[in-house]
């Protein structure tokens, strides 16, 4: 007769990762191509100028630049602006 409980298996230990929704980067930021401005759950900020939006809502930048949040027809965009060129600023 055995002394020890056998070693049975459980149904629970599955559980998702959370998803870290909010805005990533602030108005006026300088960020590169393809970083993430915002994970959101719907339409809360609307893509603007120069950026794009992922199948979960996730806004993104589609060019370097810097940020800036805007309001327009009553809806809230984030916008991207391409940083004027150093050599260019010079002349």
């Amino acid at each position: 007769m055995a002394h020890k409980k056998g070693q049975g298996s459980t149904r629970n230990g599955r559980d998702s990762n959370p998803q870290y929704r909010g805005v990533k980067v602030g108005d006026g930021q300088t960020i590169t191509a393809g970083s993430i401005l915002m994970r959101q759950l719907g339409t809360q900020f609307h893509a603007g100028q120069n950026v794009g939006t992922g199948r979960d809502w996730t806004l993104f930048s589609k060019v370097d630049g810097q940020v800036k949040f805007e309001k327009r027809r009553g809806r809230r965009l984030i916008s991207v602006y391409p940083a004027v060129e150093t050599a260019e600023a010079a002349k």
